[in-house]
């Protein structure tokens, strides 16, 4: 069991930088093309990191999970997801972006990453910060 603790706080410290980066470029007000691909690409990593880190979690707690949306449901029902929906919406949308590259549907996915995903990881980052520190 201690080697199942060792492995959820690993996998969250990379996705605590994963998700720091990510907050970087959320706080952003407006961005180029460039950007744009860059605040997708942090979106994209920091979402695989984040339910990667959830199902560790679940592991540790008892619950084996394989898939993302399993993990999400799960850690929807265990609360430490709060927003499934926008959970569900993020697996979707990140498979969307990452097997077609679109410019119109990036530049739309912006609000949607900065306004829906971003609070949703970042209630998820920080519960999983309050757990690290127990």
């Amino acid at each position: 069991m201690e080697n199942n603790a060792v492995r959820w706080k690993q996998r969250f410290q990379n996705f605590e930088k994963a998700f720091l980066f990510f907050e970087s470029a959320v706080e952003k007000d407006s961005y180029t093309p460039i950007e744009i691909g860059g605040l997708v690409q942090a979106f994209e990593f920091t979402f695989e990191l984040g339910w990667k880190t959830i199902k560790d979690f679940l592991y540790l707690q008892g619950l084996n999970t394989n898939y993302p949306r399993e993990v999400i449901k799960e850690g929807f029902q265990t609360h430490i997801i709060e927003d499934g929906h926008a959970w569900i919406s993020m697996l979707e949308k990140r498979n969307e972006l990452s097997h077609t590259y679109n410019q119109a549907v990036a530049e739309q996915a912006v609000e949607t990453i900065k306004h829906q995903y971003y609070p949703a990881v970042e209630q998820v980052y920080l519960f999983f910060k309050e757990k690290i520190n127990e």
